[in-house]
Parts: structure tokens; sequence; C-alpha cells
């Protein structure tokens, strides 16, 4: 028996030594970031197979768990889950439940290397992976989040290939609102039916506004000062899944700050316009001021169909004006509703929903 398991864990590293084999010495110099802080690693990041590695117990122990090896065997325990994971071995759990990871835990230099996007969403944690600067974004919300997530796929790291760009309030960030609007833009055309946004774990999907490049919604609930989670899944247009996310935090508006508003809007709300119009008002000055226009029209007046969504992204003067220009594919009869969101430039976040007939 003794004989048996050297003879499986010796195996077990030699898988494991056949993978990193194929790695370079470094992961592009990845740089990872836990709750806006980035870590440090006496042994660099590792790349296998489009999977980050990184040393097991710098990573384990940042995200608030004690770790444990014994026999090629890592066992983790934090954040109200139980995680198992095996050098060379593709099989794993939390709290239990089998999974099947893409990429297996392996030695290098003495050291035990865990895939870290795997790690860190087995513990509760949201990743973000930016191309653009090899750059592993982890959020923890602090909440004993007690789902399993979701087993990786047998394909190419949905994160190498798809990441969220122009994330508002941005990864890291402090917003003094308890109302934010949450925006983010995809890296690659996403299918609309599948989108699911959530925020703390709250489904807010039925208030997301999106099109095939970005969404924007406001969460119907106040978001206490402290850390937030924002999860984004769905599939692209070419049907390759993907699940990723930030993290932001929210203060008390400090005592005197302006509190923001959205005045003057001209059209006024519920009158007649064209398809395209130039709208206009009054935010405090300076802020910058998100629009999301959608339009919608009647067929034969029975069945209403969305005909496009017009962004745009407008600085408003010293004075506080603003105005832009507005352009829709909506047929007599049809609705257009708008959404402004105006950001001071102390943080101070306000929004207005306007409906116009066409």
């Amino acid at each position: 028996m003794k004989h048996t398991a050297r003879r499986a864990f010796v195996t077990a590293l030699f898988v494991g030594a056949l993978a990193f084999a194929s790695a370079p010495a470094s992961a592009q110099n990845v740089t990872v970031v836990v709750n806006g802080q980035v870590m440090s690693f006496d042994q660099a990041p590792v790349m296998v197979n489009n999977r980050v590695f990184v040393p097991m117990r710098a990573i384990f122990e940042r995200l608030g768990s004690s770790v444990s090896y014994a026999n090629g065997n890592i066992n983790a325990q934090g954040n109200g889950r139980s995680v198992h994971l095996a050098i060379g071995s593709l099989n794993a759990s939390v709290n239990g439940n089998p999974l099947t990871m893409d990429v297996a835990p392996f030695l290098v230099n003495g050291r035990t290397e865990v895939p870290l996007r795997f790690v860190a969403q087995s513990l509760g944690a949201n990743v973000t992976w930016n191309g653009n600067t090899s750059t592993v974004y982890i959020g923890t919300s602090g909440n004993n989040n007690t789902s399993t997530p979701q087993p990786y796929a047998t394909q190419t790291p949905s994160y190498q290939s798809f990441y969220l760009n122009n994330e508002h309030p941005a990864n890291g960030a402090t917003v003094k609102t308890t109302h934010p609007k949450i925006h983010a833009t995809f890296s690659q055309q996403v299918d609309l039916n599948s989108l699911h946004v959530s925020v703390d774990g709250n489904d807010v999907t039925s208030l997301v506004y999106t099109n095939a490049s970005g969404f924007d919604v406001t969460p119907g609930f106040a978001l206490n000062p402290g850390s937030h989670n924002v999860n984004v899944t769905g599939t692209t247009s070419n049907g390759a899944s993907f699940n990723t996310g930030w993290t932001f935090y929210t203060s008390n508006t400090a005592t005197g700050t302006a509190q923001n508003y959205i005045v003057n809007v001209s059209p006024a709300p519920n009158t007649r316009t064209g398809s395209s119009f130039t709208l206009s008002g009054r935010t405090l000055p300076n802020s910058q001021i998100h629009i999301v226009a959608t339009g919608t029209s009647t067929i034969g007046g029975l069945f209403q169909i969305g005909t496009g969504t017009f962004q745009s992204d407008v600085t408003a003067d010293s004075n506080g004006n603003f105005n832009v220009p507005i352009s829709l594919n909506v047929l007599g009869g049809g609705q257009i509703r708008v959404i402004l969101t105006s950001v001071s430039p102390n943080g101070a976040s306000v929004e207005n929903q306007v409906v116009y007939s066409v």
C-alpha cells in the first residue's frame, strides 16, 4: 500500500514537472493586485497553459486562509470554505464538492505553485485579468460567501481573450455615494441574452442597460460604506464563456461636500421629440455625465422592438451646463428612454431617467 501511494505521488510530481517544463521562467512580468495592493512574491508568477501560477502559501494567506501541505496534498481553510488540491492532479474540491481544473498544481524549486484564478475564486474572490498590462486584479468582499465556484472549462481560459475595460467605479477606487452608476465596456462583443450582472451577490441583470460592447446599471439598493464586488458572466458572440468582475469601495459623503443633482433637463421629460435631438441640462460644475439612451418602436400597434442603444460621455462646463446630441433609429409612435448619471469631481453621484415619445 505504501509503495502504491509512493508511486502515485512520484507520478503526480512527474506530471507537474512536465507541465512546468513548457512554462517560461516568468509570467510576462505579471502583476497581482489584491484589494488595491500589489502583491510581492519571493518567486515570480509563472504561466502554464495560459494560466497564472503563484506560490501556494503567499496567495492562500493573503486571501485570509490557512493552508497545509503534506504528501502532495494541499488543504486550505478560510472565508467559510475548505479547498483541496493535489500536486499534478486536475481534481479539486471546494466545500467537499468535486471540481475539475484545466491545469494542475506543480512543484518548482521546492515551492508549490497553484493556479491563481482557481484559488481566488474558490475562496469567494472576484478575479479580473487585464491583458493590456498583464495584471490580475483580485477583490474580496469580506463576506462569508459559501457558494461553490463553477468548474473550469477545458478550453483556452476566457479571461485571456475577454476582459472588461473602462470600469466605473474603477477597480480599487472609492466613491462617495451609496448609489453609484456601474459601467464597463467589453473587450469583444457578447451575447446579450447570456449576460448576467450581480453586485455583492445580488442579481441586478433586470436593471442593466446594455449593448454588445458594454453595460450600465445602478443597483436598486443602497451600498453601505465598504468594499463591493461586481460580477459579470455570460458568453461572447463566438460562444466563449466568461466570468469576471472587479471591486470598488464606497464611503460616506464628507460633511460639507455638495450633493450632486441634474436639473433643467431639456427637452422636458415626457414630451415628444424626433429620433434625433440635443439633450441639455445642468449639474455640479465639471461633473462627468454618462448618457445611455435606448429606443423602442411599436410594430402594427402591438409589438415593441428594441431599435438600438446610444451611449456618450460629456463633461459639464464651469457653470455645470452640458449638452449632447442623441440619435436613434426610432419610428413614429416609439419611445426613447434616457438615463443620465453625473459624477462630480468630489465623487458625488446622481442618476436621472427621462422618457420621450417619438
